[in-house]
């Protein structure tokens, strides 16, 4: 093996576990984290085998955690003519890839939660007229509830932004912030 190719090797390697590990802490599956990466990086459409021989994971691991992802709409399943395999490829476009997170975190986490700020927030007004303890209390869950819903309402509106801008605008909006930091 030439030198050039044991460094591709390991910057392969070291690429698919840190995503992995980032995605972990993420509270996605390490696994599903590292078939996206090493399908990130490979020049060509893999087959679950390829996959399970990289990564050294079972047929059941691999196939759940690609459904996953083709799910998430980060991967797409493809088929070679003349060969019974299902081959996969990553989408490869960085903003779009990303895009695709965002939009999916959103859905499973942020909504719900907006929702769920919404509700509490409906049921804290109703002990809020109230009287003494009760209705300080409800007060200052109200304020809490509102602090963290307005957080979340910005981020919502700065990913929203952010997807109407596409890369050429974030990375414009980018330099004008960082301009902007330098002189505060």
């Amino acid at each position: 093996m030439t030198a050039t190719r044991i460094g591709i090797l390991d910057a392969e390697a070291l690429f698919i576990r840190r995503w992995g590990e980032m995605a972990a802490g993420w509270g996605i599956s390490r696994t599903m984290a590292e078939i996206h990466a090493l399908l990130y990086l490979a020049p060509r459409p893999l087959c679950m085998d390829d996959m399970m021989e990289r990564l050294a994971i079972s047929r059941g691991n691999a196939s759940m955690n690609l459904r996953q992802l083709v799910n998430w709409g980060l991967i797409q399943r493809l088929h070679q003519r003349g060969d019974r395999k299902e081959y996969f490829q990553a989408e490869t476009d960085v903003w779009q890839m990303f895009e695709t997170i965002i939009r999916e975190r959103k859905r499973r986490e942020i909504e719900p939660i907006l929702d769920t700020l919404e509700r509490c927030r409906t049921l804290v007004a109703k002990d809020r007229t109230g009287a003494g303890k009760t209705a300080a209390a409800a007060e200052s869950y109200e304020r809490r509830f509102a602090a963290i819903l307005e957080f979340f309402t910005t981020m919502n509106t700065a990913f929203e932004a952010m997807f109407r801008l596409g890369p050429r605008g974030v990375s414009a909006a980018a330099k004008f912030l960082q301009e902007h930091a330098k002189k505060t």
